[in-house]
């Protein structure tokens, strides 16, 4: 088996929920940085990781990293690394994405050409070719420089891990499978406690959390792109993580999670999206207001992604929506909320301050995840 450093990107402020879902796997993570956890293995961690992390973006294997100011340094550092240990001679591979922050280098386009002109130097010369078919398999780089430092990681995972494949029908400004089951992770509910989301769209939290409880891997039903680097990583390993996978789900487990919406086509798709997951009879899906929020028994979660009234004209019509959570939320005694919304005046309606507050970044919107705790249920 081969040692790779592997690096695990993640949304901006969740990543001490991704470290413990590594360390969980059973793997020594070496770095926890902004939006990104570094960790050591082997094949089969990029294997079990693909399929078994919810709260990574996608797995990378780091090919490289150096310091480099100029952009002759970034095609000699570049062109070093010894790619014929990934790369076959027939496989095709450009920089899928580059970015520069702090750094003298910063243009995303011409990182991408140096890396790439680099790259085809170091092959010509090692295959003895002059012409790249390309024709073989996929490998995608991710070059990021920051302050200077270089770094360049081979992607593992293709689409981004988000992209469980259950998710077919969506709502306006839907939250991506990653960051609600992050959301999730970071509560302490589990599959025994009750679960309602108030605006599950298109039922995303409420899948997520039922996936959890039946402990299905999120990556299961999906490919990456990896499956096709014979090379690096034998088939038979992602037909053993898969079926250990297959073996570890429950479906015995009873649940009480429930998903909300005044959108009556949204709510069909939500349950529509949870059949395809395999979770259709683990949640209860219905028409109703926010207003309309009742339960009887105590010690529930409100984990939920309301509407944050982005444009002119719509901050008091977001008033009276979070006045009429907050309102429901005060009757139901003894539960938690947990809100993720880049609305500011949640505190201020709800008439408390939140117990944590975590700043987290929805792809490039700054929100923040208000977390108002209850009292914990009484020891059986």
């Amino acid at each position: 088996m081969t040692k790779f450093e592997l690096i695990a990107p993640c949304h901006f402020g969740m990543e001490a929920v991704l470290k413990r879902e590594i360390f969980d796997l059973g793997y020594d993570v070496t770095e926890v940085a902004d939006g990104r956890v570094t960790f050591e293995g082997d094949e089969e961690a990029v294997v079990r990781a693909n399929i078994s992390l919810r709260t990574a973006e996608r797995i990378l294997i780091k090919a490289a990293s150096f310091k480099a100011t100029t952009f002759d340094e970034l095609f000699e550092g570049t062109k070093a690394v010894h790619w014929e240990d990934y790369i076959p001679k027939d496989g095709k591979f450009w920089a899928a994405k580059a970015s520069g922050i702090k750094s003298k280098l910063f243009s995303s386009s011409d990182i991408q050409s140096i890396v790439k002109k680099a790259m085809v130097e170091r092959l010509k010369q090692t295959y003895n070719i002059s012409w790249f078919e390309e024709t073989g398999a996929s490998y995608p780089l991710r070059v990021s420089i920051m302050k200077d430092l270089v770094t360049i990681g081979l992607d593992t995972s293709g689409e981004s891990l988000h992209k469980r494949g259950y998710r077919k029908l969506v709502s306006k400004a839907p939250v991506a499978e990653n960051l609600a089951a992050a959301m999730i992770m970071l509560t302490p509910w589990n599959k025994d406690r009750i679960l309602v989301d108030p605006f599950c769209g298109s039922g995303t939290i409420p899948i997520e959390a039922a996936m959890i409880a039946c402990n299905i891997a999120p990556g299961l039903n999906r490919s990456f792109t990896a499956q096709d680097w014979g090379n690096i990583i034998g088939s038979d390993i992602w037909d053993e993580v898969r079926e250990e996978s297959r073996e570890l789900i429950d479906l015995s487990v009873e649940t009480d999670i429930q998903g909300y919406d005044i959108d009556g086509d949204i709510i069909k798709a939500a349950r529509d999206n949870a059949a395809l997951a395999g979770v259709a009879d683990k949640i209860h899906f219905q028409r109703r207001p926010v207003a309309e929020l009742r339960h009887p028994k105590k010690y529930g979660f409100i984990i939920t992604n309301p509407p944050y009234g982005e444009r002119i004209g719509d901050k008091e019509e977001m008033a009276g929506l979070y006045r009429e959570l907050c309102d429901s939320y005060k009757g139901l005694d003894s539960w938690s909320a947990y809100i993720i919304t880049g609305f500011d005046e949640v505190e201020k309606i709800m008439g408390r301050k939140a117990d944590k507050n975590r700043k987290i970044y929805n792809g490039m919107m700054k929100t923040y995840y208000y977390q108002f705790m209850g009292p914990k249920p009484p020891k059986r």
